[in-house]
C-alpha cells in the first residue's frame, strides 16, 4: 500500500508540475529587444554622380505635399477634451498657432490630411496624441505592455516623452475609445503594424516606443475606422514616414534607382518593411548608396 500510494503521489506531483509549466506565458518575442548592430561606413563619394537629391525627393516626398483621404472632423477637439492635448501648450510650443494648425485642433471640417515638409513635425505632435490615447491591443496587449515589467510605461519615448497634454502620458495610455474599432478592424491595425518600421529604430509600429510609431498607430487606426483596406494603410503609412525621414527614403529611391527600379513601381509595403524602414535597413542602404549630391542632411526627431 505504501507503494501505490508513493507512486499515485509522485504521479499527482509530475501532473501538476506539468500543468503549472504549460500554463507558464510564453516568452516574448526576440523584437522587443532587437539587436543593435554598428552603423555600416558609407562610401566616400557618390556611386552615380547623375543621382539628384532634388529630383529624388520630388518622387519620394514632394514639396507640394501627399495628400490622404480620412476625416480628421473635430478629432483635435476631442483630443483637447481628453487631456492628450494641452492647447496652450500647444501654442506655446508653436509660439502660437497659423490657420491650418487651428484648423486641426479647433475645426470640425477637415475631411483630409496633406503632409508637407513644413507642417510634418506638427502631424506627428498631433498624431502622437491620438495612438497613444486610443484604446487599442497594440497597446494593451503588443509588446510595451507585454514587457513593462522589465520597461515600465512611463519609461518610452512615446511616453515619457509626451508633455503636450493636461493628463500624464501613463494616464492616457489606451485610455479611450475615441474611435469605435470593431475586432475586425483592430486585427488588421495589429497585422498591419507589425510590418511597418521607422529609421529612427528598429521596432515595428506594433511596438510603438517613440513619437512616430505611436503617430502612425495612431493614422492607422483613424483609418481603419473609415473603412480602409489594408493597402491603403500602408500606403498613408508611407506617406507620413516619407515625410517624417525624407533623407532615409531619397537614399531608398536611390537604392533602387541604380538598379533600374523606379520608386513608383516598389509597394508600400516592401518598402516599409525592415529592409528599407528600420535603422539597420536604412544604415545599410546609405551604405551601400553613398553620398548623394544636393542632399540637405538631418533627420526626423523622437521628441514633442
Amino acid at each position: 500500500m505504501l507503494v501505490v500510494a508513493f507512486s499515485l503521489a509522485i504521479g499527482m506531483w509530475g501532473f501538476l508540475y506539468g500543468l503549472t509549466r504549460r500554463l507558464e506565458p510564453d516568452p516574448l518575442a526576440a523584437q522587443v529587444y532587437p539587436e543593435v548592430t554598428p552603423a555600416p561606413q558609407p562610401t566616400a563619394v557618390p556611386i552615380e554622380n547623375a543621382l539628384r537629391y532634388d529630383l529624388l525627393v520630388e518622387q519620394v516626398a514632394p514639396l507640394t505635399g501627399t495628400t490622404i483621404v480620412v476625416e480628421w472632423g473635430d478629432m483635435g477637439q476631442r483630443l483637447i477634451d481628453a487631456g492628450a492635448i494641452d492647447l496652450d501648450k500647444f501654442e506655446a510650443q508653436y509660439r502660437g498657432l497659423d490657420e491650418e494648425q487651428q484648423a486641426i485642433l479647433l475645426g470640425d471640417e477637415l475631411d483630409e490630411i496633406t503632409f508637407k515638409p513644413e507642417n510634418i513635425q506638427f502631424w506627428t505632435n498631433v498624431l502622437w496624441a491620438l495612438g497613444l490615447t486610443q484604446e487599442s491591443s497594440v497597446l494593451s496587449e503588443g509588446p510595451m505592455m507585454q514587457n513593462e515589467a522589465q520597461v515600465p510605461l512611463g519609461n518610452y519615448a512615446s511616453t515619457g516623452g509626451w508633455t503636450l497634454g493636461s493628463k500624464p502620458a501613463t494616464e492616457l495610455y489606451s485610455s479611450l475609445r475615441l474611435v469605435e474599432l470593431t475586432p475586425e478592424q483592430e486585427a488588421l491595425i495589429y497585422r498591419v503594424a507589425e510590418h511597418i518600421f521607422r529609421p529612427c529604430c528598429g521596432n515595428h509600429t506594433a511596438f510603438p516606443d517613440c513619437n512616430h510609431g505611436m503617430a502612425v498607430l495612431g493614422l492607422l487606426e483613424l483609418l481603419a475606422f473609415q473603412g480602409a483596406e489594408e493597402s491603403e494603410l500602408y500606403d498613408a503609412a508611407l506617406a507620413f514616414n516619407a515625410y517624417a525621414f525624407t533623407d532615409s527614403y531619397v537614399r531608398v529611391a536611390a537604392y533602387f534607382t541604380l538598379q533600374g527600379i523606379a520608386w513608383s513601381d516598389i509597394g508600400a509595403a516592401d518598402l516599409l518593411g525592415y529592409d528599407y524602414s528600420s535603422i539597420q535597413g536604412a544604415q545599410r542602404i546609405a551604405a551601400a548608396v553613398g553620398p548623394i549630391s544636393g542632399a540637405p542632411g538631418g533627420g526626423g526627431s523622437c521628441a514633442a
